[in-house]
């Protein structure tokens, strides 16, 4: 299913990404080192991603968001994540999973109650599938809620969940119904943060991505109302695949803009950078590395706007999603090492911003679904016909 040819983007795209990006140049880059050798979450960075439509981007705007489409999203994580990919991981998240599952399947007083405060920066949305002993196979998950009346009792772990300790509110995965096939038996709560039993166990110490808050959370007799259900009963496992498929378009985002942050730094470093009595910009090797970055992440831009656009068009797109997501990841990864060797041994240090770049651009092939499960996805797609 291809995109028209005369697809481009619209006067409103090319505005929306220069107020991102000089609001990321300016109010991000010249912290986001710091934040990163902290570990620390930039709770003071929040209020000014509220005030720029950052935290509704998906939001409608009766419910106080911003009302973009998914182009727009991908077009804000991107250039985000040109400076700072935990920045760009965090909006990501909070915009695509958690505020995005009560989006789509939230009822009218969920979304009155939690959208609003959302896409002002009151609360976070966290959102929490993955358990330390359930990844890639997320229907595995032994987290339990039990019905006890007209409310849920929750227990269990989970791993790995971005917002988990700043959050205001998590959308929990549980198990309900063990009698059926385990991703029939699945339904998604809505746990507020200071709820007894519900708290961030364990702070992960990761490679990138370390201004991001990253938890374990345990639920201990975890109590919610049934107006905390989110979606169906025994529903919200399908439910989940579907906020996974626009998932994997905002880690490609995040990817892409990692990718052109580094291919940047990489060009401004050769040209300044003198080696033989010329600029090392001279030297064949070097451009070749600058073309082959170039090249495949236009692709994978080009393939990260189809699968947004055709998300908002309404048509299919789980292939085309795991497709920019597995290409734009690996690709990422791929420029941020190649430009780390643009620079040398100045690249290997701290003084610029390139090692960091590679680390956070690993966790693009692996969030949202591993580079393996992408193309198992794409496999199933092609063969389904």
């Amino acid at each position: 299913m291809a995109v028209p040819m005369d697809f481009s983007l619209s006067e409103h795209h090319e505005l929306l990404r220069k107020t991102v990006r000089e609001f990321a140049r300016a109010e991000v880059l010249p912290h986001a080192r710091k934040w990163d050798e902290e570990e620390r979450f930039p709770k003071e960075i929040v209020p000014r991603l509220a005030e720029l439509g950052l935290l509704g981007i998906r939001i409608p705007e009766e419910y106080g968001g911003s009302g973009m489409d998914i182009v727009s999203y991908a077009i804000c994580v991107e250039e985000i994540a040109r400076v700072d990919g935990s920045l760009a991981l965090t909006v990501a998240s909070h915009n695509g999973l958690g505020t995005g599952h009560i989006l789509a399947f939230g009822n009218e007083a969920q979304k009155k109650k939690y959208l609003a405060k959302a896409a002002r920066g009151e609360w976070l949305a966290a959102w929490a599938l993955t358990e330390p002993g359930s990844g890639s196979d997320s229907a595995g998950l032994r987290t339990t809620a039990r019905r006890d009346g007209d409310k849920w009792v929750l227990n269990g772990t989970k791993m790995f969940i971005t917002q988990g300790s700043v959050g205001g509110f998590c959308v929990v995965l549980a198990r309900t119904n063990d009698k059926v096939a385990k991703q029939k038996g699945i339904t998604a709560f809505i746990v507020e943060h200071g709820t007894k039993g519900f708290s961030a166990s364990k702070h992960l110490e990761k490679l990138g991505c370390r201004s991001s808050d990253t938890v374990e959370l345990t639920l201990e007799d975890v109590v919610v109302g049934d107006e905390q259900r989110l979606g169906e009963v025994d529903h919200g496992f399908t439910d989940t695949m579907q906020i996974l498929d626009r998932g994997r378009i905002s880690i490609a985002a995040m990817a892409l803009g990692l990718g052109f942050g580094a291919l940047e730094m990489a060009v401004g470093y050769a040209k300044d950078r003198k080696q033989f009595g010329t600029a090392i910009a001279d030297f064949q090797a070097v451009q070749w590395m600058l073309a082959d970055m170039k090249t495949e992440l236009d692709a994978a831009q080009l393939l990260t706007y189809r699968a947004a656009w055709l998300a908002d068009q309404g048509r299919p797109f789980t292939k085309e999603a795991s497709m920019a997501k597995l290409f734009a990841s690996e690709a990422a990864s791929r420029d941020c090492n190649k430009s780390l060797q643009v620079h040398g041994g100045y690249g290997y240090t701290r003084e610029f911003h390139v090692e960091r770049h590679l680390r956070d651009a690993k966790i693009c092939e692996i969030g949202e679904g591993t580079s393996e499960v992408q193309r198992l996805v794409i496999a199933k797609q092609l063969l389904l016909g």
